[in-house]
C-alpha cells in the first residue's frame, strides 16, 4: 500500500477489504468493498440528520475503536458537508468531523461513475427512484461480507423527510432519493435494518 495506489484498487485495512475512490496527494478515500453489518440509521423514530444519528456515534466510537492504534494514526479526520436533499430540500444539517462515516448522495454520484448532472436535473417522471436507468446503477451493487448476498446500503443523506435517509438498492444499485426509514416508523416487524458501508480518507 503507497504511492502506486490507484483509484479502483481494492487494498486490506484493518479486518476489512476497502475499494480505493479517490486520491489526493498522500490520502486516499477508502469504502468498504462488502457490506460490513447492518444497522439502523437512528435509534428512534424522530426527524434526524447525519450529525446527530446513532449511526455516525457508533461509526465514530466502536466501530472505530476496533482499529489498532497503528492503523488509527492513518485514518484522517475529516470535514463532512452535508447538503439538503437536492429534490425534497429536507435539511442536511451540520457540517460535520467525522474520522469514519457514510457516504452522502454526492459522493455516491461522484465516485460510482458520473451520475451528478442527473442529480441536478431530475427527470419528470422520477419521485422514488433517482434515474431508473442510469448506467452507473450497476457499480453501487454491493454483498454482504462473506455471503453472495446483496442488500441495500445506507447514505448519509437526508431522504424525502428526516425520519427517512437516502440509500442504494440492492438489487439494482438505483438511488432510494426518498430514502428509507431510519428506524421501524410504519414497519411492522420493528428495525428497519440496512447495510453499513463505512468510508474514511486514510493517510498513504
Amino acid at each position: 500500500m503507497g504511492l502506486n495506489m490507484q483509484v479502483g484498487d481494492k487494498i486490506s485495512f484493518g479486518s476489512y477489504d476497502w475499494r480505493v475512490l479517490d486520491i489526493i496527494n498522500d490520502r486516499a478515500l477508502v469504502i468498504t468493498e462488502y457490506i460490513i453489518e447492518q444497522r439502523s440509521y437512528h435509534n428512534a423514530y424522530i426527524d434526524i440528520t447525519w450529525a446527530e444519528c446513532s449511526l455516525r456515534e457508533y461509526l465514530n466510537s466502536e466501530f472505530y475503536d476496533k482499529f489498532t492504534a497503528a492503523d488509527k494514526s492513518r485514518i484522517i479526520q475529516v470535514l463532512n458537508n452535508n447538503p439538503d436533499n437536492q429534490w425534497y430540500k429536507s435539511k442536511g444539517g451540520e457540517d460535520t468531523q467525522d474520522s469514519i462515516f457514510l457516504l452522502s448522495v454526492e459522493e455516491v454520484c461522484k465516485y460510482f461513475g458520473n451520475s451528478l448532472s442527473k442529480l441536478y436535473n431530475p427527470g419528470k417522471n422520477q419521485r422514488y427512484w433517482f434515474e431508473r436507468k442510469d448506467e452507473n446503477n450497476s457499480k453501487r451493487i454491493a454483498r454482504i461480507q462473506g455471503t453472495e448476498w446483496g442488500s441495500w446500503w445506507w447514505l448519509r443523506s437526508p431522504g424525502r423527510i428526516n425520519v427517512k435517509a437516502v440509500y442504494i438498492h440492492g438489487t439494482d444499485g438505483n438511488i432510494g432519493i426518498q430514502g428509507n426509514n431510519i428506524l421501524k416508523g410504519n414497519i411492522s416487524d420493528g428495525r428497519c435494518t440496512g447495510g453499513v458501508r463505512p468510508a474514511l480518507w486514510l493517510k498513504l
